[in-house]
């Protein structure tokens, strides 16, 4: 008997298998075609995430835009429409969580906050406020040899005011900005920086940024920039310990001095940075309070110069003030003579003198030619009545006719460290400044310090220690500073920018827009507003943190 296999009885299994086989790679085409499906559907969604992040980021840096243009807007309009507003120094009504993009969903929600540093009623830097920065509260870098003009070495004293500022420093800054190649006493020059890998030569002119400071024998990162990482105002837990002995590249053969740590007393704030305290754009308008041009008590038109006095004060100041440009000297004679009213004006005398600054005018008399033999003029600003006519003549009157006055310092906004470097001011000043000062005028407009002259109305100074520190003071200046930050208020997508603002002109122009989105929102989603989710409303006041 013949045997037989089972595959010979089974003439179908080896179909049966090929079938299977087939099953098996139609099953594994379908897999990896599913799979192939899944990861393009995958890198179609990550493409549609970062599409809607990509627009999400340029609709947070038009929100941030917006935000500009409004306090463009805002700064745009007279003193009193501005502080009936709520003014622009702490503002939360105005300045945070403004929405742009209104949406039902959060995700789509865009609001922009605006948000400058929040000095302390100590007068040091704690947090930040919501509104914008006076440029003239801090140190303008391109008017210090103007500085060296009123007092000498004024620059240097002004500088010296900077936390862990040394002399040498100092000096060195003033030669880098100076037309010459003359080394001051502790500074350097030409010489010097030609003497480093690679060489290169001082500017010998105006800086055209802050940075530009870097390249000065002395001036470190560390010092310049501080341990304020995310240039937010503030030094965060992150950042804290950041102050190193790092070397400046421009200077390589250099390191921070020994005093460039944290722990020293003489380092109080040196965690912001020097660039937290330097600008290059301050200014004031040489306006009234009413907007209009100050007369400037220069004029060689003495006639017109006559006509705009009598306008804005009594007949006796505008002879006065007439009388004592033609005159060569003042009277040493103390007895009593006539109001200058009385004096019968010649406008074809040419003036012999121009006038420093107004207050030299204070308890002078003078001694003039009439028919019959000298006159003794009284002073037409007595002193024991200064109070009551020092704001109007300091308001209305100037001794230079240019639209602006740069550089001079907000003693009612800049810190503490600041105020100690105005020539001519002590400790004591400083302390009654801080304690009487008003820092926010919409806060109380009938309190407002309309000029510096409340320095002497409150007895802080008298009048000799008033004029030392007149060309270096003001109570507001006309450029501001802040950082604007566009974001959606789920977090996904921020913008940040910081941007200074001139009023000076018609239109307020900006003078420095630069990006900071690079280093982050900076701020959290807390501090800048979060109103349209969670409901609240956001506060007054200033969000004030601790520095760690």
């Amino acid at each position: 008997m013949t045997r037989h296999s089972h595959n010979s009885l089974d003439p179908n299994s080896g179909r049966l298998k090929q079938e299977g086989m087939i099953l098996i790679i139609v099953l594994v085409v379908i897999l990896m075609l599913s799979l192939g499906a899944y990861t393009f559907t995958d890198l179609m969604i990550t493409y549609d995430e970062a599409a809607d992040l990509s627009g999400e980021r340029i609709q947070a840096r038009w929100t941030a835009d917006s935000g500009i243009d409004m306090i463009r807007m805002h700064l745009i309009l007279p003193d009193q429409q501005r502080y009936d507003a709520g003014g622009e120094y702490n503002n939360s009504m105005m300045f945070q969580a403004i929405n742009v993009v209104p949406d039902t969903n959060p995700r789509n929600i865009a609001n922009f906050t605006a948000v400058a540093p929040f000095v302390d009623q100590t007068g040091l830097m704690s947090g930040i406020r919501y509104g914008l920065e006076d440029e003239s509260a801090r140190i303008n870098l391109n008017a210090l040899l103007l500085a060296d003009t009123y007092v000498t070495n004024g620059g240097r004293t002004l500088l010296m005011a900077l936390p862990g500022m040394s002399e040498d420093v100092a000096d060195s800054i003033l030669d880098w900005i100076d037309e010459d190649d003359d080394t001051r006493e502790y500074g350097a020059e030409y010489d010097y920086y030609q003497s480093l890998v690679p060489p290169y030569s001082p500017k010998n002119g105006p800086l055209d940024t802050v940075e530009e400071l870097l390249l000065i024998r002395g001036v470190f990162p560390q010092l310049l920039f501080g341990q304020d990482a995310n240039r937010n105002g503030m030094v965060d837990p992150s950042e804290t310990g950041l102050i190193n002995n790092g070397a400046n590249t421009a200077n390589q053969a250099m390191t921070p001095p020994a005093t460039a740590m944290t722990g020293d007393p003489a380092m109080a704030g040196i965690e912001r940075g020097w660039a937290s305290f330097l600008t290059l754009y301050s200014q004031e308008a040489n306006l009234n309070a009413a907007g209009e041009p100050r007369i400037d008590v220069n004029s060689e038109d003495l006639e017109t110069l006559h006509q705009d006095l009598q306008s804005k004060f009594s007949l006796d100041v505008a002879n006065f003030i007439i009388l004592y440009r033609q005159s060569e000297s003042n009277s040493s004679e103390t007895e009593n003579g006539v109001p200058a009213a009385t004096i019968e004006m010649d406008f074809t005398l040419p003036p012999s003198r121009s006038i420093t600054q107004l207050l030299e005018l204070v308890e002078i008399r003078l001694e003039v030619e009439g028919l019959e033999g000298p006159v003794l003029v009284n002073p037409a600003f007595p002193l024991n009545s200064l109070g009551a006519y020092v704001d109007n003549l300091m308001d209305n009157a100037a001794a230079n006719s240019n639209p602006t006055i740069p550089g001079r310092i907000n003693i009612n906004q800049a810190p503490r460290s600041l105020l100690m470097g105005i020539p001519g001011i002590t400790e004591e000043i400083v302390d009654r400044i801080i304690q009487e000062r008003i820092p926010d005028p919409a806060e109380d407009v009938s309190k407002m310090q309309p000029t510096e002259a409340w320095l002497l109305k409150n007895l802080i100074v008298d009048l000799d220690e008033f004029r030392q520190m007149l060309p270096f003071i003001c109570v507001g200046g006309d450029v501001f500073r802040t950082q604007v930050i566009g974001y959606f208020e789920d977090g996904a997508a921020s913008s940040r920018v910081e941007v200074v603002i001139d009023r000076t002109t018609a239109t307020p122009r900006i003078r420095l827009w630069r990006d900071l989105s690079h280093l982050g929102r900076g701020y959290s989603l807390e501090m800048l507003g979060l109103q349209y989710i969670d409901g609240s409303v956001p506060g007054q006041a200033p969000m004030s943190l601790p520095t760690p």
